[in-house]
C-alpha cells in the first residue's frame, strides 16, 4: 500500500498543479522551521514562529492527504 501511494504522489507532482503548490509551501515552512531551530536558544518570538510553521505545515498536510485521498 505504501508503495501505491508513493506512486500516487509522484504522479501528482507531475500532473497536479496545486498538489506541487502546496508540496513546495511545505517544504520552504520545513526549510525555514530547520532555521529557527538551529537557533538556541530560541527567542519567544522565534517559538511563535515556530508554533505558526509547525501549524502552517500541517494545514497544508491535511490539504496534501485530502487530494490523495480524492485520487485513491
Amino acid at each position: 500500500m505504501e508503495n501505491t501511494q508513493e506512486e500516487l504522489r509522484a504522479h501528482l507532482m507531475q500532473t497536479d498543479e496545486e498538489f506541487r503548490r502546496l508540496v513546495t509551501q511545505h517544504y520552504e515552512y520545513d526549510r525555514l522551521l530547520e532555521a529557527i531551530e538551529s537557533k538556541k536558544p530560541l527567542t519567544q518570538v522565534d517559538e511563535e514562529e515556530e508554533q505558526r510553521l509547525k501549524k502552517l505545515k500541517l494545514h497544508l498536510k491535511d490539504q496534501m492527504n485530502f487530494i490523495v485521498s480524492r485520487h485513491s
